[in-house]
Protein backbone atom coordinates (compact mmCIF):
# COMPACT_ATOMS: atom_id res chain seq x y z
CA UNK A 1 0.00 0.00 0.00
CA UNK A 2 2.75 2.49 0.42
CA UNK A 3 4.62 1.48 -2.62
CA UNK A 4 1.52 2.41 -4.44
CA UNK A 5 1.66 5.87 -2.76
CA UNK A 6 5.13 6.37 -3.60
CA UNK A 7 4.70 5.06 -6.76
CA UNK A 8 1.22 7.81 -7.49
CA UNK A 9 3.64 10.84 -6.14
CA UNK A 10 6.49 9.51 -8.36
CA UNK A 11 3.96 9.94 -10.81
CA UNK A 12 2.93 13.39 -9.86
CA UNK A 13 6.31 14.37 -10.06
CA UNK A 14 7.19 12.84 -13.48
CA UNK A 15 4.33 14.55 -15.02
CA UNK A 16 5.13 18.01 -13.65
CA UNK A 17 8.76 17.89 -15.24
CA UNK A 18 7.94 16.01 -18.29
CA UNK A 19 8.18 18.62 -21.47
CA UNK A 20 5.08 17.18 -22.93
CA UNK A 21 2.53 16.88 -20.49
CA UNK A 22 -0.41 15.44 -21.20
CA UNK A 23 -3.55 17.04 -22.55
CA UNK A 24 -7.02 16.49 -21.50
CA UNK A 25 -8.64 18.48 -24.13
CA UNK A 26 -10.36 20.88 -21.80
CA UNK A 27 -9.50 24.29 -21.43
CA UNK A 28 -7.49 24.87 -18.07
CA UNK A 29 -7.87 21.10 -17.61
CA UNK A 30 -4.52 20.72 -16.27
CA UNK A 31 -5.97 22.69 -12.82
CA UNK A 32 -8.48 19.70 -12.65
CA UNK A 33 -5.79 17.03 -13.24
CA UNK A 34 -3.63 19.37 -10.35
CA UNK A 35 -6.82 18.81 -8.25
CA UNK A 36 -7.73 15.39 -8.06
CA UNK A 37 -3.89 14.53 -8.53
CA UNK A 38 -3.13 15.43 -5.29
CA UNK A 39 -6.56 14.81 -3.67
CA UNK A 40 -5.82 11.22 -4.66
CA UNK A 41 -2.56 11.38 -3.32
CA UNK A 42 -3.68 12.71 0.18
CA UNK A 43 -6.36 10.69 0.09
CA UNK A 44 -4.20 7.71 -0.16
CA UNK A 45 -1.43 8.53 2.58
CA UNK A 46 -4.49 10.32 4.96
CA UNK A 47 -5.58 6.05 4.96
CA UNK A 48 -2.55 4.55 5.53
CA UNK A 49 -1.42 7.73 8.64
CA UNK A 50 -2.92 8.83 11.43
CA UNK A 51 -0.82 12.15 11.54
CA UNK A 52 -1.63 13.46 8.49
CA UNK A 53 -0.89 17.44 8.93
CA UNK A 54 2.83 16.49 8.34
CA UNK A 55 1.97 14.89 5.04
CA UNK A 56 -0.42 17.68 3.60
CA UNK A 57 2.30 19.70 4.30
CA UNK A 58 4.67 18.03 2.88
CA UNK A 59 2.42 17.78 -0.60
CA UNK A 60 1.55 21.18 -0.57
CA UNK A 61 5.57 22.00 0.00
CA UNK A 62 5.51 19.30 -3.19
CA UNK A 63 3.47 21.48 -5.76
CA UNK A 64 4.68 24.85 -4.72
CA UNK A 65 8.61 23.24 -5.48
CA UNK A 66 7.89 21.45 -8.57
CA UNK A 67 5.94 24.75 -9.83
CA UNK A 68 9.18 26.65 -8.99
CA UNK A 69 10.78 23.95 -10.47
CA UNK A 70 9.14 24.02 -13.98
CA UNK A 71 9.79 27.89 -14.63
CA UNK A 72 12.74 27.04 -13.83
CA UNK A 73 13.60 24.15 -15.96
CA UNK A 74 12.58 26.47 -19.39
CA UNK A 75 10.37 24.04 -21.28
CA UNK A 76 7.11 24.52 -18.76
CA UNK A 77 5.76 27.44 -16.83
CA UNK A 78 5.96 28.66 -13.98
CA UNK A 79 1.45 28.92 -12.62
CA UNK A 80 0.33 29.79 -9.22
CA UNK A 81 -2.75 28.99 -10.34
CA UNK A 82 -1.28 25.42 -10.14
CA UNK A 83 -0.31 25.83 -7.04
CA UNK A 84 -3.86 26.45 -5.79
CA UNK A 85 -5.04 23.44 -7.34
CA UNK A 86 -2.58 21.15 -5.47
CA UNK A 87 -3.45 22.98 -2.54
CA UNK A 88 -6.93 22.31 -3.20
CA UNK A 89 -6.50 19.17 -3.69
CA UNK A 90 -4.85 18.06 -1.37
CA UNK A 91 -7.40 19.63 1.34
CA UNK A 92 -10.22 17.70 -0.56
CA UNK A 93 -8.29 14.52 -0.13
CA UNK A 94 -7.77 15.30 3.51
CA UNK A 95 -11.42 15.86 4.25
CA UNK A 96 -12.27 12.85 1.87
CA UNK A 97 -10.49 10.85 4.14
CA UNK A 98 -12.09 11.93 7.14
CA UNK A 99 -15.27 11.34 5.88
CA UNK A 100 -14.51 7.82 4.78
CA UNK A 101 -12.89 6.87 8.05
CA UNK A 102 -15.88 7.47 9.78
CA UNK A 103 -18.62 5.69 8.01
CA UNK A 104 -16.02 2.45 7.97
Amino acid sequence: MVAAGWAWAGAIVWLSLTPAPPDVGIDQGDKLGHFVAYGWLMFWFAQLYARRLPWAAGFVALGIALEFLQGALGYRTFDALDMVANTLGVLLGWGAARVYQSRV
